[in-house]
């Protein structure tokens, strides 16, 4: 099994190192496992979690929602509840989504009246 440094891990991520600390501290991230030397040694399986964490954070996830998330990861029987927090956290996407768009079209009227004065 590959396993990947503090820094491989977080050129591999787009987290900083800081970061990666952060959130194995607060419980979005389990425990890394650590080298005889005391090293974190990340795996693809942290790094695949971290592509997802960061899909939610940039998707504008509150970090006690990742925190959450994080936590219900590491609990065997907690699918269902996993299901909810992401449905809950898609429809919220959804609305963002409408909001943008809706401002979008906003855009598009003016620019398309300030043409129409030139």
């Amino acid at each position: 099994m590959a396993t990947y440094t503090p820094a491989e891990t977080a050129a591999r991520s787009g987290f900083s190192i800081d970061t990666l600390r952060y959130y194995e501290r607060e419980g979005i991230l389990p425990a890394v496992p650590r080298t005889p030397g005391g090293h974190r040694a990340y795996s693809d399986a942290e790094l695949g979690l971290l592509e997802f964490l960061k899909c939610l954070r940039e998707t504008g996830m509150p970090v006690e929602r990742l925190r959450r998330y994080g936590q219900l990861c590491q609990v065997e029987d907690s699918v269902p509840e996993r299901i909810a927090l992401l449905e809950e956290h898609a429809e919220a996407v959804e609305r963002q989504l409408a909001e943008v768009l809706a401002q979008q079209q906003r855009l598009a009227e003016k620019l398309a009246w300030y043409r129409s004065l030139g």
